[in-house]
């Protein structure tokens, strides 16, 4: 997970932290007053899930984690949990370590196989003595989050491939494709699709001369053309007119400079070369994936400032291509 991601994530547990510490504390208090009592322990958590209404179950266990009530849910109770030792989950043990609240990371739920978060409040009596713990588990989609979309950053990544791969990269030697021998005519047709025909994101596989395109009008499926389709400039009529949108992040003088710097790059070398390129006008990233299995993604604008000799191996980060 990217730092920006891991950042995104803990401010989510923030606020949940501030929305579900004081209703569970007020809760365990409740639960302290009838202590050890299940029938009115379990009437106070149905009463305790009007405040928490996204909480998916609730339950109490005693001071050694073992389950003294039914889980408790907006559709009743239920009983196989009853009697549960509930010591060795993850987490708990923060709780079981002193920490009166706690907030676990999010887990893969053993039941429901959902992404889930359990909140523990300890439960003490007039004295601070500690009783047991008050659980409640919540399902990741029904927790009141901000929701806002993730946005990723747009800086240079570079991912290495498969290690088998590489170990074997100076025993092969790339093989003209159908693509790579009509190379022109295919780059000319994708650049006009994408300044003309509305493609937002295009991918060119040249190792298997197909072409991967998602367009504007129906964002949500993408086309898949092959050496045939991409050698016909007829196509283009099967496609509506549509405008550069002036929202991309990268000019349309541009793009054209984009493809050649892929055509460059598949031919560079016999050993080191481009398999597969794509161009996202709307952030702007390009994506490479190399012979050596290595990807990288970047801006449009860095992927333009940098010569063959870079991608070869003499510059610092170059050096890393092939690894």
């Amino acid at each position: 997970m990217g730092q920006a991601l891991k950042d995104a994530v803990a401010r989510q547990r923030i606020l949940l932290r501030g929305l579900l510490s004081a209703p569970l504390e007020r809760l365990a208090r409740r639960c302290s007053d009838v202590w050890p009592e299940q029938a009115a322990l379990e009437f106070c958590l149905n009463e305790g899930l009007e405040s928490l209404p996204s909480c998916k179950y609730l339950f109490v266990l005693n001071d050694q984690a073992r389950q003294i009530t039914r889980n408790i849910s907006a559709q009743g109770p239920i009983a196989e949990h009853m009697g549960r030792d509930r010591s060795d989950r993850p987490y708990l043990q923060d709780s079981l370590a002193g920490e009166v609240f706690t907030l676990s990371d999010a887990y893969i739920s053993r039941n429901a196989r959902r992404p889930t978060l359990t909140g523990v409040q300890h439960i003490v009596d007039e004295q601070g003595n500690l009783l047991g713990y008050l659980g409640a588990d919540f399902d990741l989609r029904e927790l009141p989050l901000t929701r806002e979309l993730y946005k990723q950053p747009e800086q240079w990544v570079q991912m290495k491939g498969d290690p088998a791969i590489r170990g074997g990269l100076f025993s092969q030697q790339r093989v003209d494709s159908p693509m790579d021998k009509r190379i022109d005519e295919v780059l000319d047709l994708l650049i006009n699709l994408i300044e003309s025909h509305g493609v937002f994101h295009g991918k060119l596989h040249f190792s298997s001369s197909r072409a991967t395109l998602w367009f504007i009008d129906d964002p949500l499926r993408y086309r898949i053309l092959d050496i045939e389709d991409l050698s016909d400039p007829g196509i283009v009529m099967t496609y509506p007119n549509r405008p550069y949108p002036d929202d991309a992040d990268i000019p349309m003088d541009k793009v054209r400079e984009v493809f050649q710097t892929f055509r460059a790059l598949r031919f560079m070398d016999e050993t080191i070369y481009l398999r597969a390129g794509s161009l996202n006008i709307y952030n702007g990233m390009v994506g490479l994936n190399f012979s050596c299995d290595g990807s990288h993604y970047m801006p449009w604008d860095q992927l333009l400032e940098k010569n063959l000799e870079f991608w070869l191996g003499t510059g610092e980060m170059g050096e890393d291509t092939a690894s």
